[in-house]
């Protein structure tokens, strides 16, 4: 048995579809409510494959809101140090699949400039993020949701295991260097993402069987994902079945920290 972290929701879907609808609606709730009571809705989107099947249903009915876009600010956790046109761009992904089709201001679009040299990118989306945040010094920014994936290896936005920039604890945006491509990359740092109000992870397929089951039996390697547990905030998982195969919970069913979770690495269907 295994308890879940004081911060966590698991809900587990079908389906990799099934999962994108599901969070294409918790980002809408999220943005409906945030606008309500603070007139905003500050928020960061990751990039890779899995996000895209909900980026392009935020920009269909019942999701494209103009209300909701015209109040929205959106940011990038992490950004490839590439030309936007690049197909390895997270902002070029983002903006054919959603960011063109929808009613968000274009001095509400805040991208990371990764064509520039890479520190100095880091350096100049932290000013950016400090304008409107308008934070203290010692203070980081408190965003309404930022949308995170995982990796095989545990990483989170460009934040990969036993990386030094897991230890920052002072700085909002690093430079740091890896992954598949091996390339330069700007991201936020974990004490960014511990700030969030609201996280939602979004996981699907078998490939990701094995490194969902090491995050949620807290292994002890330290994987990144498994350091995402915001002290005033909260994280939702977003998982199909395939995701969730190397553990025992029931499409349907959403856990959180109340319940005990029984995992097995070699459940089979």
């Amino acid at each position: 048995m295994m308890r879940i972290p004081l911060q966590w929701t698991i809900a587990v879907t079908e389906d990799e579809a099934a999962m994108a609808h599901k969070a294409a609606d918790v980002f809408m709730e999220t943005a409906r409510d945030r606008i309500k009571k603070s007139g905003h809705f500050s928020v960061a989107v990751s990039g890779g494959s899995t996000p895209r099947p909900m980026h392009r249903l935020l920009a269909e009915d019942p999701h494209d809101s103009s209300r909701v876009w015209e109040k929205t600010h959106l940011f990038w956790v992490d950004e490839r140090c590439v030309p936007q046109d690049d197909p390895a761009s997270n902002y070029g992904m983002a903006r054919g699949d959603f960011v063109e089709a929808v009613a968000i201001p274009e001095r509400q679009v805040h991208p990371m400039k990764g064509i520039v040299e890479p520190d100095r990118g880091a350096t100049d989306y932290e000013k950016t993020l400090r304008s409107f945040f308008c934070a203290k010094q010692d203070a980081f920014p408190r965003f309404d949701l930022i949308c995170l994936g995982i990796g095989t290896d545990g990483h989170t936005a460009s934040l990969f295991p036993d990386h030094p920039a897991l230890n920052e604890t002072r700085r909002w945006v690093v430079a740091v260097k890896g992954g598949h491509p091996d390339v330069w990359r700007l991201t936020l740092t974990l004490p960014v993402l511990n700030a969030a109000r609201k996280v939602m992870f979004l996981v699907s397929g078998g490939n990701k069987r094995d490194v969902v089951t090491k995050v949620f039996q807290n292994d002890p390697s330290g994987l990144p994902a498994r350091r995402i547990q915001p002290g005033a905030g909260a994280v939702t998982w977003m998982l199909d079945e395939d995701a969730a195969s190397g553990l025992l919970w029931t499409r349907g069913i959403e856990y959180d920290h109340r319940d005990e979770i029984p995992a097995h690495r070699c459940m089979r269907r």
